[in-house]
């Protein structure tokens, strides 16, 4: 049954894609020409939505679900509510949701960090939140570009930083987030 439900939670929560690049020109300069080099999503780092520079080391030992977000997606209300319901349900055993808002999908995230934090709140998502960036094209932020070179996509990490499965909105219902504690 949980397999059912985590299945449900990820076909509309789960958007891989872009994420703005204000913010994060420090991170992205340290990484941009080794990004091919890393053999792990620990190897990174990325701005938090506070502006504080946050190495992917401290998600080591942790199932990870990486994974960009929007305030005016005509699915928001539903990525949001699923994300945090996923995070309630499984933080104490070891997911941990990083959440990065793009503005590169039609324009949908236009928000400042400020606004974007206080829109998460409305819906009670404690889960990580970083700052805007993109995860497409040239000023893709190399933990994309990495992630996008991985053989099984992008987005969701095992414990051990095994890539465990790639998936979109509509074709999630392969994911077994359960099995993965």
């Amino acid at each position: 049954h949980v397999t059912r439900v985590a299945a449900m939670w990820l076909r509309p929560a789960v958007l891989l894609g872009v994420l703005g690049t204000r913010g994060i020109v420090r991170t992205m300069c340290a990484q941009k020409d080794d990004w091919k080099k890393a053999a792990s999503i620990y190897e990174f780092s990325a701005i938090d939505i506070d502006g504080n520079d946050v190495s992917l080391e401290k998600y080591r030992g942790y199932v990870c679900i990486i994974v960009n977000v929007s305030s005016e997606c005509k699915l928001t209300g539903v990525n949001y509510t699923q994300l945090t319901a996923m995070h309630t349900q499984y933080a104490e055993q070891g997911l941990r949701i990083l959440a990065f808002p793009c503005n590169q999908f039609a324009s949908q995230e236009p928000g400042t960090e400020a606004e974007i934090k206080e829109f998460a709140k409305g819906y009670n998502a404690e889960f990580d939140l970083f700052s805007k960036i993109d995860v497409n094209n040239d000023t893709a932020h190399p933990l994309w570009k990495w992630m996008k070179e991985q053989p099984k996509g992008k987005g969701f990490m095992g414990k051990n930083n095994s890539n465990v499965d790639s998936w979109q909105p509509q074709n999630s219902s392969n994911m077994k987030i359960k099995c993965l504690f």
